[in-house]
């Protein structure tokens, strides 16, 4: 052997043989980082008592409410949350990357819309209405749509604006649960958006079954969903109660009261990365989707494809989980983003 062929063969066979151990010593880093800075010992660490800087502190507090916790700190030193439930374990890596490493220009103003970004760029990607609606199971009541996918938002901002999701009216409380099994790679506060309390999933093909990388948002939130970045959830998972947290429908008013509803938004990328900024998640190569598409569960979802379909197969049959925890159809992999009801 050769002497760097040595000294790898003797540094993985010392790994082998602790086992694993760059858990236990990120466990222990994050709990010593806790205890030294953890002044006051209510068990997490607020900026005053934070040593570092302010670009670190903010870096760490994923949830962006102002204190970090143990799982963050874990998050930082390499040990992510445990798994929720059942779900299967966490991907080895989130992929986690900068759009300027890896994308064309155009992905971040597509999907991020900011103030700054030409609306044809979001509308290049499909962000235009397709004329899909959805068709439930019969004998069941599910939560319907009331303000429909890209429909215009203009009089209601201070630009031209469309609507990038779906929005459903339920009862303040009313859980929403998730869309398919999938990884927490958002979670937002929403102070200052429209979106309010938010959180957004990320479904890998073996989730779904369909051969793309989705993403499932989630907003309107009553209060911050539990669930950490990094975490797995199930199918049908709860993930928190429906609130309307966000901005209100008059521009530059912020408490302005929305009725309460799911905001419900999808994505696809061929490809796994995304960029994690700080108010959104942007998928490298990101696609907007029309949410009733991807009940279709196959290739394509794409808005153009949609928008082309007869008038005939724009009512998409939805697969749901009825309150009873039944699946309709019993082997879906998707479900609506809210329980069902027998009638």
């Amino acid at each position: 052997m050769r002497p760097l062929q040595i000294a790898l063969f003797i540094l993985i066979s010392g790994v082998m043989a602790l086992g694993s151990p760059g858990l236990s010593h990120a466990q222990d880093r994050a709990a010593q980082a806790m205890k030294k800075n953890d002044r006051n010992g209510d068990g997490k660490i607020s900026r005053k008592e934070w040593r570092k800087s302010a670009a670190v502190f903010k870096k760490i507090d994923i949830d962006r409410n102002g204190a970090i916790s143990l799982d963050e700190l874990r998050a930082r030193f390499g040990r992510g949350t445990k798994n929720a439930g059942s779900a299967p374990p966490p991907p080895a890596s989130l992929e986690r990357q900068t759009l300027g490493e890896i994308d064309e220009g155009e992905t971040l103003c597509a999907i991020g819309r900011g103030f700054t970004c030409d609306i044809e760029l979001a509308i290049k990607r499909g962000l235009f209405e397709t004329g899909l609606r959805p068709r439930f199971p019969e004998n069941l009541k599910c939560p319907d749509i009331d303000e429909q996918w890209a429909i215009s938002y203009t009089q209601k901002r201070s630009r031209e604006n469309y609507h990038g999701g779906i929005d459903m009216p339920v009862p303040t409380g009313t859980p929403m649960i998730a869309a398919a099994a999938g990884t927490v790679v958002g979670k937002y506060v929403g102070k200052n958006s429209y979106r309010g309390k938010e959180i957004i999933l990320r479904h890998g093909p073996e989730d779904t079954g369909i051969p793309l990388w989705i993403y499932t948002q989630y907003a309107h939130f009553d209060e911050m969903p539990k669930l950490e970045v990094g975490q797995r959830v199930r199918m049908g998972e709860v993930l928190g109660p429906t609130g309307n947290s966000g901005r209100g429908r008059t521009p530059n008013v912020q408490n302005t009261r929305r009725r309460p509803a799911i905001h419900f938004a999808v994505w696809y990328s061929t490809k796994p990365e995304f960029d994690a900024r700080p108010t959104k998640i942007i998928p490298v190569g990101g696609v907007w989707v029309d949410p009733n598409a991807l009940f279709r569960k196959k290739p394509p979802l794409d808005s153009y494809s949609m928008r082309a379909l007869p008038e005939a197969e724009k009512k998409v049959a939805i697969s749901v989980m009825v309150d009873d925890g039944e699946l309709i159809p019993a082997d879906t992999k998707i479900v609506w983003p809210y329980t069902c009801s027998r009638r």
